[in-house]
């Protein structure tokens, strides 16, 4: 299986959780497997974190082979395009990549509710 988590740092499993999905300096890449655990774990910076299209970041975690995306927060229409990529989200991450990965992993970060910032964009812009 492999998680897909924003982050602030590229420190890999010691980053800090990024609170916003699209603008997040890294997306740290988890690889898991059942006998093993954590097989690899890649930082790769996002180069449109200044900016960019709708879909086209949920579309780049699908190209890396991503199960599931954990972040702290997220817009509703990324987490409409993860939904329809069959990739789990899993928002109000916080603490370290690490920590994120532990509370999903045991069951204690559920849920896909998009940030408040997200809503009240959608409120005042309506698209």
């Amino acid at each position: 299986m492999r998680i897909a988590v924003s982050a602030a740092t590229g420190q890999g499993l010691d980053s800090p959780v990024s609170p916003h999905f699209g603008r997040c300096p890294y997306y740290v890449f988890v690889d898991l497997d059942e006998a093993n655990g954590i097989t690899s774990v890649t930082p790769i910076p996002n180069r449109q974190a200044a900016g960019h299209a709708p879909g086209e970041l949920p579309a780049y975690i699908k190209q890396q082979g991503v199960h599931v995306m954990i972040s702290g927060g997220m817009g509703v229409r990324a987490v409409d395009f993860f939904h329809q990529y069959d990739i789990r989200v899993a928002t109000g991450a916080s603490g370290t990549v690490r920590q994120a990965l532990e509370n999903y992993l045991g069951g204690n970060l559920q849920g896909d509710a998009p940030c408040a910032e997200s809503e009240e964009h959608q409120m005042n812009h309506a698209h």
